[in-house]
């Protein structure tokens, strides 16, 4: 009787986590929970540049919005910004794309 109550508990709970998993991978796949806008293609205005750790619990992280680039502290305890306002190499920068017309 013992070794069935355990096999039982087991079974249940293996189901109950399987349940889960299946509720959280349906939540990803049809976007519920926190919303977010994305932008996909050229048009994005936000991009992270490049990462440095610094040790374990440190990065500096090169961050650029609009052309602009910014460079900022990220920590356990606080973020700081190091430089703002950087404007990036000619090389770094995309280039527009031109469109032509009739």
């Amino acid at each position: 009787m013992e070794t069935e109550s355990y096999l039982r508990f087991v079974l249940a709970l293996a189901f109950v986590l399987g349940l889960i998993g299946l509720l959280a991978m349906l939540a990803k796949r049809f976007n519920l929970g926190f919303p977010t806008p994305m932008r996909t293609g050229r048009d994005r205005r936000l991009a992270v540049v490049e990462v440095a750790p610094i040790d374990s619990r440190r990065r500096l992280v090169l961050l650029r919005r609009d052309g602009v680039e910014h460079l900022v502290l990220l920590g356990p305890g606080q973020d700081v910004v190091i430089e703002s306002g950087i404007v990036p190499p000619p090389a770094a920068m995309p280039e527009p794309t031109k469109e032509t017309g009739p």
